[in-house]
């Protein structure tokens, strides 16, 4: 699937997003203390929902709410304290912006009621793979679904990068299916910075127009990751949004289709002049074909 065709993406609430001609920015809304980038920014419900209608006002198509970091070493949360962080925030949300709502949880019973509250996607950092009672909370809700690649706490790893993708997800997408959770309901991450080596988010980066070949559109979160910084030699997650924007544009050409970012505004720009190429690219076909 590339970024010419356009499809439908399924959401939960009767909502759907085209996806193909225009790229989209999800924007990341991390209601947690020790996130990488922003931990302890919005940890309360007000500076959460200002913070997202903000990203909202700067272009951002998807709100993306989440109470534990996922940075290496961060602390375990329960799945009480994740929902008293992100449930009054997406439940906001929803009353006060027509934005597309994700939750970025593994957990069914916080997916569950998270899109009780509002939410329209479900977005699993373990691709399925965590609690087994999540594809079901998924296919019920008719909630879309983000399945994430990763390789912590895996035992059965490939060596190359884009094999080992197309083993996770077929593995995921497997249960997807017996869950009944429809094709268009479903977006794949390559999950970039939780490879297995650190090298492998370049190689990903070179590499991930061949994950197309699973017929599935492509989400891709690189912002302001450690491989970035490594590569600019910026150490400050926040001064890594230049980067960031060239990655964006970059993966855009590549054909994803959502990108899920810290600084909404930079990383448009950067979708604009990708996507302005993209129809460049299509006019030229158009007119070759027409002659």
């Amino acid at each position: 699937m590339t970024s010419s065709r356009n499809n439908a993406w399924r959401l939960a609430h009767g909502r759907s997003l085209t996806l193909g001609e225009a790229g989209h920015v999800m924007a990341i809304v991390n209601v947690t203390p020790d996130s990488f980038s922003d931990g302890g920014c919005y940890i309360d419900v007000e500076s959460a929902v200002r913070h997202g209608l903000s990203c909202v006002c700067d272009g951002a198509s998807i709100l993306d709410v989440g109470g534990e970091s996922t940075r290496p070493g961060a602390a375990m949360v329960t799945a009480a304290e994740e929902q008293d962080r992100i449930l009054p925030v997406i439940e906001r949300l929803a009353q006060e912006t027509d934005a597309l709502i994700s939750v970025d949880t593994y957990r069914a019973e916080t997916a569950r009621l998270a899109i009780s509250a509002g939410a329209h996607i479900v977005n699993d950092v373990y691709g399925l793979r965590h609690d087994r009672e999540m594809a079901d909370v998924v296919s019920e809700s008719g909630a879309g679904l983000c399945i994430m690649y990763t390789a912590r706490g895996r035992d059965d790893l490939l060596e190359d990068i884009i094999e080992d993708e197309v083993m996770f997800f077929g593995q995921s997408l497997d249960r997807a299916k017996v869950a009944g959770i429809a094709d268009d309901a479903i977006v794949l991450d390559p999950g970039f910075g939780f490879v297995q080596r650190r090298e492998q988010d370049n190689e990903l980066m070179a590499r991930c127009r061949e994950l197309h070949t699973l017929g599935f559109p492509l989400l891709v979160g690189t912002s302001r990751k450690r491989f970035v910084g490594a590569i600019t030699s910026r150490d400050v997650a926040t001064e890594r949004d230049f980067a960031t924007a060239a990655t964006t544009a970059m993966l855009r050409l590549a054909g994803a289709s959502i990108f899920r970012v810290h600084n909404v505004a930079a990383n448009l720009d950067a979708l604009r002049m990708a996507d302005a190429i993209l129809e460049a690219r299509r006019s030229t076909r158009q007119a070759g074909d027409a002659h």
